[in-house]
């Protein structure tokens, strides 16, 4: 009895725990584009202690990147949105494979390809939040 008597009369739902609303590929744009420039730095400098510090910061950015991106693919977008855009999945996934390859690679064409996934990504994203 005491359970009906506190039993929530309305229900609702969230996308997150925290349910702020703030989603913008941006962020994963912003640290692709880190990504490209610490590659192009690599390449433009022969220090082995420059380059050191430039994997290393390479690797993270593209972490976040990765993040940035999954955060979007499981809290942001919704089923209606991957009926509407079928390719979304596969986008998804393939963009986190071009970060990856960012990550493992210091050719800055890894990291124009990531950026070429993101701006899809961001394509649609901002598609969703017209309707």
């Amino acid at each position: 009895m005491l359970s009906r008597l506190f039993a929530p009369k309305v229900k609702v739902s969230a996308h997150c725990d925290l349910p702020c609303g703030v989603y913008d590929p941006a962020q994963a744009r912003i640290e692709a584009e880190s990504v490209k420039a610490v590659q192009e730095k690599y390449q433009a400098n022969e220090d082995a202690d420059f380059r050191a510090r430039a994997i290393l910061i390479k690797e993270q950015r593209a972490e976040l990147a990765k993040h940035h991106v999954s955060v979007l693919w499981s809290d942001y977008f919704k089923p209606p949105h991957f009926e509407k855009y079928p390719e979304l999945h596969q986008l998804v996934n393939d963009t986190l494979k071009a970060l990856s390859a960012a990550k493992g690679s210091n050719d800055p064409a890894t990291g124009q390809k990531a950026l070429d996934y993101i701006a899809q990504i961001d394509k649609i994203f901002w598609e969703t939040k017209q309707a």
